[in-house]
């Protein structure tokens, strides 16, 4: 069994929708971050960084994974599976895993901080961040152009690491407009029930996905208030 903390962001649907690919049983701590209950003593032993999502693995003597990109690594090895065994494919996903953890997550995580969250808008500070989230875009584009899934013909947590921040475009005001590819891979990921349950937990968010109407606002003053603290 696997107990997962974690949050409704795209870091945490990382290791849930992992979870849920690879069919292992866990059950949801659901960590309350507005109340800073991540830098509390009791999880910091867990993350010594104080952040959301982390892991502990009760089969492996309560063996402890923190950092999403790791924690998708450990589950893809723990099962043998979205990871392939040969070197070549193994590193094309971890490739593409690194592209995700380096340039599309913190590249759209700071067009949300300062579209979305900051108090004053700085537009060529928000400007930066779209368009190189755009332009990661561009790079996923292309990749998909050539072939069907990131890593070569086969779903992995390549994928799901990416697609876990790209549907979320709206919400970092960064166009996917004109990409073909990337639209019908994150229509296609998006149709996967695994995928579908994954982003749900702990709790629905779509406001995250859509990027309007009275519930995105509502979120982003929430989270206005956790990021300035």
């Amino acid at each position: 069994m696997i107990d997962l903390y974690t949050a409704s962001t795209p870091n945490g649907w990382k290791a849930s929708v992992t979870l849920e690919e690879l069919g292992l049983p866990y059950e949801v701590k659901a960590i309350d971050m507005q109340s800073g209950e991540q830098k509390q003593d009791w999880f910091l032993k867990i993350n010594p960084n104080g952040r959301i999502p982390a892991i502990i693995d009760r089969d492996e003597g309560d063996f402890a994974v923190f950092e999403s990109g790791a924690i998708m690594l450990y589950l893809a090895e723990k099962t043998g599976k979205l990871l392939p065994a040969d070197a070549k494919g193994r590193s094309q996903v971890i490739q593409w895993l690194m592209f995700q953890m380096g340039g599309i997550g913190p590249m759209m995580g700071q067009a949300n901080v300062f579209n979305r969250y900051w108090p004053e808008k700085i537009q060529p500070v928000i400007d930066r961040y779209q368009n190189e989230s755009r332009r990661l875009f561009e790079v996923l584009e292309r990749r998909l152009g050539e072939s069907e899934w990131l890593a070569g013909d086969d779903y992995t947590i390549a994928d799901i690491a990416n697609w876990c921040w790209v549907r979320t475009h709206a919400w970092s005001g960064a166009s996917v407009e004109g990409l073909d590819h990337l639209q019908r891979w994150i229509d296609k990921i998006a149709e996967r029930p695994a995928a579908q349950k994954g982003v749900k937990v702990p709790v629905d968010i779509d406001a995250i996905r859509q990027g309007n109407g009275k519930e995105a606002e509502e979120f982003a003053k929430r989270a206005q208030t956790m990021v300035q603290r």
